[in-house]
């Protein structure tokens, strides 16, 4: 079986559709500007924002404009609906709102595979200092309603909900990679025969939290940012939203608009640092080696790179290295069109996926804007060309702990094995921790200097996921799933509370290092050297069901043979307080996590 690309969907800084998109690409016009709808102080800061306000968002979808309602989930639902009409796939949402999902979905199974990171942050930091005067109440119901949109997951269903077409949904949450291992967990859902058409990608807003979090981190330039340039200072942070329409070559109709084909993926764990890239870029060399052999192609098959390429110092030279080790001297043009749309962390996977099939369709090669000079620790990005032949495009997106993917899209399709489903895995082991004093045994594993910069989830779930391995006789296993409703709550407070109290200044760049989902994903992959599969799923209370399907799907197709599945979440004293008082379900338990350790054998 193959799998095509049937349906493309895009909002970004250089265009609210597929043929403004193209059309800035093939101008060399960069959509990175100052500042306009985020309400930040750091106006110094250059941004990729979508040219539209959530009003008129809202208007385009049919949404009462008195609503409050994400922008993460605003876009995310612009660049769906483009990519359903694309397709010509029905929905039931015309200019009702946010809907229930149908109780019947009649004809082919149709999932929504989504990547963000930031979910509804953009309304709960809007909403925080009232929540934080107010924790017993009284709180204004719509207060109180930014909880039940916070979540990554929420913003998810509040997509699915407003279109009522799709059977099921789940949210990877890997940060900068989120939507390309959204992209590939559809794949896998394909192969499965678990679903019959995916809708994948993600959507990221800008927002005041991830904006500052990145500057405490020193790593946002002041310029437009130029990505592999001797002078190169840092990244400027996109939002936007990007979707396609994944589905089996066999069930393609006629008069179906075939954009190209899916045709490798690789995923990779850097297990380095937390933030940096590794100097050699093993994480990416390893996910881009993956891809190439799914794809059944050599390195010198490749017509064009598109680049992770931030501009940071790091991002880039490690890059660089791992091109170089993949491609040897027979590198093809490699571009970062961060230089266009700026960094939009976990949508950047479906943008540059878009731009790629945009260049695919249109033969062109998009350029790397900013660039003037080189360096020997880099590579020579192409400054663009027009009237190029493209069959095969390598497409990286690479994140925070060092959560590194690959994908491959072409003009032709390639021939892959179809996953059968295996007996049940088997249960190694299973460890469960819902009680903060045992978190004092972890200092038979880890040292108590290291401990001490450890948040609770983060203990919790290394102590859960180590005592299980343990027990199974298992060193390093080839997968690590995650699953999490919340993630790392007890640090996104504090971060949120360091803006209220003290505003956008002098933020502790430790807060936001251990404040993303896949935070406790990648301290594990680093603890354990694992450079093997990573991912993070975050959809409320289906996390962990969503994480088993992963599992079950990597041990069904043989290319694994151990995983960790993890399903970790903490509570604070405010936000148990918060959920009480809005009547949403609470685990009080300050942490719990379960950890196992399954197998194929």
């Amino acid at each position: 079986m193959s799998i095509v690309i049937v349906g493309l969907g895009i909002l970004c800084a250089i265009g609210n559709d597929k043929a403004q998109v193209l059309e800035s690409l093939r101008q060399q016009r960069t959509g990175i500007g100052e500042m306009r709808y985020l309400r930040s102080t750091h106006h110094e800061l250059p941004v990729g924002e979508v040219k539209c306000t959530n009003e008129e968002l809202k208007t385009l979808l049919g949404i009462d404009p008195r609503k409050e309602v994400s922008r993460t989930a605003l876009l995310g639902m612009a660049a769906t609906r483009q990519a359903l009409d694309d397709a010509g796939i029905p929905y039931a949402a015309e200019a009702g709102g946010i809907q229930k999902p149908s109780e019947q979905h009649a004809g082919p199974r149709t999932i929504f595979v989504n990547g963000t990171t930031v979910g509804g942050m953009d309304i709960t930091e809007q909403h925080f200092g009232e929540l934080r005067a107010h924790p017993n109440g009284p709180l204004a119901e719509d207060t109180l309603d930014c909880l039940h949109h916070h979540d990554c997951g929420s913003s998810t269903e509040d997509i699915t909900r407003h279109f009522g077409c799709f059977e099921d949904c789940t949210t990877i949450s890997t940060a900068c990679s989120s939507a390309a291992n959204a992209i590939i967990l559809g794949a896998q859902l394909l192969e499965a025969g678990e679903a019959d058409r995916v809708v994948v990608g993600g959507t990221e807003a800008l927002s005041v939290f991830h904006l500052n979090g990145f500057n405490s981190l020193m790593i946002l330039d002041h310029e437009p940012c130029r990505p592999f340039d001797k002078d190169r200072a840092g990244l400027n942070l996109g939002e936007g939203a990007a979707y396609l329409v994944l589905e089996r070559g066999e069930e393609v109709t006629a008069g179906q608009t075939v954009y190209g084909y899916l045709q490798g993926w690789g995923n990779a764990c850097d297990a380095y640092h937390q933030t940096a890239s590794s100097p050699d870029g093993e994480g990416a060399t390893r996910a881009m080696h993956q891809a190439l052999e799914r794809a059944q192609l050599q390195p010198t098959d490749i017509d064009y790179v598109n680049a992770h390429g931030t501009g940071t110092p790091d991002n880039d030279r490690s890059e660089s290295a791992a091109l170089r080790r993949v491609f040897g001297d027979m590198l093809p043009p490699v571009s970062s069109t961060k230089s266009f749309t700026g960094h939009t962390t976990s949508a950047s996977g479906s943008i540059e996926a878009v731009i790629c099939l945009l260049a695919l369709r249109h033969h062109f090669l998009p350029a790397n804007l900013g660039w003037k000079a080189g360096a020997a620790d880099l590579i020579t990005p192409t400054t663009g060309a027009d009237d190029v032949t493209l069959r095969h495009i390598l497409s990286n997106a690479f994140a925070f702990g060092g959560n590194d993917s690959a994908l491959v899209f072409g003009s032709e399709p390639v021939d892959h094995a179809q996953i059968q489903q295996g007996a049940a895995p088997k249960v190694l082991s299973r460890v469960e921790i819902t009680e903060k004093a045992e978190l004092s045994r972890l200092k038979e594993y880890v040292k108590p200097m290291e401990m001490r910069r450890m948040s609770k989830i983060i203990k919790s779930a290394l102590l859960s996921s180590l005592d299980a391995l343990k027990a199974a006789e298992v060193d390093c296993p080839n997968a690590i799933i995650t699953a999490t409703a919340w993630g790392c709550m007890e640090n996104s407070e504090k971060l949120l509370d360091e803006l209220e109290d003290n505003g956008e200044e002098a933020l502790k760049p430790t807060l936001f290092m251990q404040s993303t989902h896949n935070t406790i994903s990648s301290a594990m992959a680093i603890r354990l050297k694992d450079h093997g599969y990573n991912v993070t799923i975050c959809q409320k209370e289906d996390s962990m069901r969503w994480a088993l399907k992963q599992a079950r799907l990597l041990l069904d197709s043989g290319c694994v043979h151990t995983v960790l599945v993890g399903c970790h979440d903490e509570t604070t004293p405010l936000f148990t307080a918060l959920r009480r008082q809005a009547g949403m379900a609470s685990d009080d338990h300050e942490v719990h996590s379960v950890a196992m350790v399954l197998s194929n054998a």
